[in-house]
């Protein structure tokens, strides 16, 4: 088993970068907290999948046994032979007891200046695991799980993955973090492949999903709370659906129980199967409608799937909770890459205002939110939900509500752009001869063969609840590498904010409140170290609230950036999102290290910034109104005293001052009042030495040059 990554710290102007080194497929953060306030994050490797226990209370350290005692007048050389000639044969040695995990926490959770990694587990499935799955739904604790979704969240951890082999598993866990005995049990050392997933060492189940030929490009999961009048659903289930290349493509949906009492023997086969004349690129469910799933396309459109609405007469003699056909609801169309006749490629979509709207972004940087459900926060038109009755299908849309493009993105939308930008010189003029050549260009399939090869996507997470009212959700989004890597606070602030400025002239993406703007993110180099950017994610910050957000500018979430061969945490701001500098620094002062660490650097604070009675000081050399120095009869200089006379003979000699204590005078010299009786023109004169450049105008003349007088006052 894995042991606890420390991460590389990094800190940059603008954010705080720790990397993990881990080469990983796909990242998703577990919505459900563990019960000692940890955050889960899930990743697929090359070789499984591995559960990362980030923050809360850490797992106390291993107790050792304390010596045995040995009895007076005992030796260890003793030899004791026993005559067993009329004893019956041993009995058969007892199966060793299975073994029951209870780790132990702290009482409270350390302050430390970042969430440590309190406990790793990996999971072998002997094969490489591509996609990772969780619920869409707002991250809580473990308790609000089991009250509000279902009991099994409570003490489970319900996630999805799959495999490079075209399997796809259910994955349960216990949603406490193991603890060290349990990785140090004989067993495990004895045989390597004790610990393989499906073997109940850690408490885990498998649920096997068959039915697919081919690798799934996409992989989403949901809960479905059964209704009070089906008798025959008794406990909650996962609806899970995949989309793969297989055919065409192809869309496969699978029922899957979560009581340990129903899991089959054998894998389940999938009570939907939609084939496609296109393959997906991406899949999500709703968080909201749990039986809609956002079907993304990247050439042809975005489309909404509901498996539980069937476009048949209902089927008396059918089984099962839900049909064996659902129904597409309606299409979304992006808008054409002009002036070819080709719609712009979509790297990916997902959905925002807790599933009432979809947020598009597509190969060129343009991103785009379609108000589905009239969930526009300043919009008077009708909602798009009013066309999805029962007797209406195949509905589309096309207008954006908000649109805009990603900042830098320019060279991405045509090639006469980066043409344009690759010459040198500060004046390109558009000859007729150009003008043609960038219009052919365009025209030509060279644009949309070259945003075919762009890379990206878009992952969102909503904000806790506090209980007064609905909170809002963070989106982050990459396009084309880590260059262009941009995060949006509140998303529903943001959108009001873009109308607003829609309606007045002008869109500015990045200026405004931090609430209400797109911030980006910068110096993601430092982190990935050269690598390029496979994915980003997001990871809600413990401590995120609105108050912080508003006064302090920081960031409710932390983001997930995954590389080639390290997944690096990023934290914008100086240390942590809501801080202040000032407030980072008095923390950090008073806690560098843990209790558990120690260091042996040499740490050094100041007097806290105590300074003496302010003393008036003048920083003249001679006459007021000038700081041109005087020359000096006996080269002496009064220090102590200014600049306004020489030292006094009465006075003993002065001392120059040793170490620091210049800097008290400093500090005193800031302090002291403005002196109104100066004239800080004439001063400001003296210093650039302007009155030295015109007497020396005025006593030469050059050939060939004009003598330019300056009339005096």
């Amino acid at each position: 088993m894995s042991s606890v990554a420390m991460p590389r710290i990094r800190r940059t102007a603008q954010n705080t970068q720790f990397t993990l080194p881990h080469r990983i497929n796909d990242v998703q953060t577990y919505p459900v907290q563990s019960p000692q306030g940890a955050t889960i994050l899930i990743y697929g490797h090359e070789n499984g999948v591995s559960l990362l226990w980030r923050g809360g209370r850490r797992l106390k350290p291993l107790k050792k046994d304390p010596p045995k005692e040995k009895a007076n007048g005992a030796s260890e050389d003793a030899v004791m032979i026993i005559d067993s000639d009329d004893d019956e044969p041993p009995a058969k040695l007892q199966s060793t007891p299975k073994f029951e995990d209870r780790p132990h926490f702290e009482d409270v959770a350390e302050e430390t200046p970042y969430p440590e990694v309190i406990q790793t587990l990996d999971l072998t499935l002997g094969t490489a695991v591509l996609n990772v799955a969780v619920m869409p739904m707002t991250p809580c604790t473990a308790r609000e799980a089991a009250a509000s979704v279902a009991p099994i969240l409570g003490d489970k951890i319900v996630f999805a993955v799959s495999c490079v082999t075209s399997d796809v598993f259910v994955i349960t866990l216990p949603l406490t973090p193991p603890s060290p005995e349990s990785k140090l049990r004989p067993e495990l050392r004895a045989d390597l492949l004790a610990g393989r997933a499906g073997s109940g060492a850690w408490g885990e189940s498998l649920v096997l999903l068959g039915g697919q030929t081919k690798h799934s490009e996409g992989l989403a999961m949901n809960l479905i709370k059964p209704k009070s009048s089906e008798r025959q659903v008794k406990s909650a289930r996962a609806v899970v659906a995949a989309c793969s290349r297989q055919a065409s493509g192809a869309l496969l949906l699978w029922d899957v129980p979560l009581d340990p009492k129903d899991k089959p023997d054998r894998a389940l086969e999938p009570f939907q199967t939609e084939f496609l004349p296109n393959p997906l690129i991406s899949i999500s469910f709703n968080p909201t409608h749990t039986t809609q799933l956002l079907a993304v396309s990247s050439h042809q459109a975005t489309r909404v799937y509901d498996f539980a609405t069937s476009p048949l007469p209902a089927d008396p003699d059918a089984t099962g909770p839900f049909p064996s056909q659902g129904s597409w609801l309606v299409s979304l169309y992006q808008p054409f890459a002009r002036p070819s006749t080709s719609r712009k490629p979509i790297l990916d979509a997902v959905w925002i205002a807790h599933g009432r709207a979809i947020f598009v972004l597509l190969a060129d940087g343009m991103w785009g939110i379609w108000d589905v459900d009239g969930a526009s926060p300043s919009a008077s038109v009708a909602a798009m939900s009013s066309k999805l009755k029962p007797g209406v299908r195949g509905a589309a849309l096309t207008s954006f509500s908000v649109s805009g493009y990603v900042e830098g993105t320019s060279t991405l939308r045509s090639v006469a752009t980066q043409r344009k930008e690759s010459q040198t010189g500060e004046f390109a003029p558009m000859t007729p001869h150009a003008r043609r050549q960038a219009t052919a260009s365009l025209s030509t399939t060279a644009t949309a063969d070259r945003l075919s090869t762009v890379r990206g996507g878009a992952r969102i997470t909503a904000l806790p609840s506090n209980g007064r009212m609905l909170r809002d959700e963070s989106l982050v989004l990459w396009v084309g590498g880590q260059e262009h890597v941009c995060i949006i606070p509140a998303v529903s602030r943001f959108w009001d904010s873009q109308l607003r400025k829609g309606a007045g002239g002008g869109v500015n993406l990045f200026s405004g409140a931090q609430p209400t703007k797109m911030v980006k993110l910068l110096d993601l180099s430092t982190g990935l170290l050269g690598e390029r950017c496979c994915g980003v994610s997001l990871v809600v910050s413990s401590f995120s609230s609105d108050e912080h957000l508003d006064q302090d500018g920081g960031l409710p979430v932390e983001v997930l950036i995954r590389g080639e061969s390290r997944m690096v945490v990023l934290r914008q701001g100086e240390d942590g999102p809501g801080k202040k500098i000032g407030t980072v620094v008095d923390n950090r002062r008073k806690r560098l290290f843990s209790k558990v660490e120690r260091s042996d650097a040499i740490i050094v604070h100041g007097n806290g910034g105590k300074t003496a009675g302010s003393v008036p000081y003048n920083l003249s050399t001679s006459k007021p109104g000038t700081l041109r120095l005087r020359p000096f009869s006996n080269g002496q200089e009064d220090l102590r005293g200014g600049l306004n006379g020489r030292e006094d003979p009465s006075q003993p000699p002065s001392h120059p001052s040793l170490g620091l204590e210049f800097m008290n005078t400093l500090n005193t010299a800031a302090d002291s009042s403005a002196d109104l009786s100066r004239d800080l023109e004439v001063e400001m004169l003296d210093i650039m030495g302007i009155d030295q450049a015109l007497e020396s105008m005025e006593g030469s003349r050059g050939s060939g040059r004009k003598k330019v007088f300056f009339e005096q006052d």
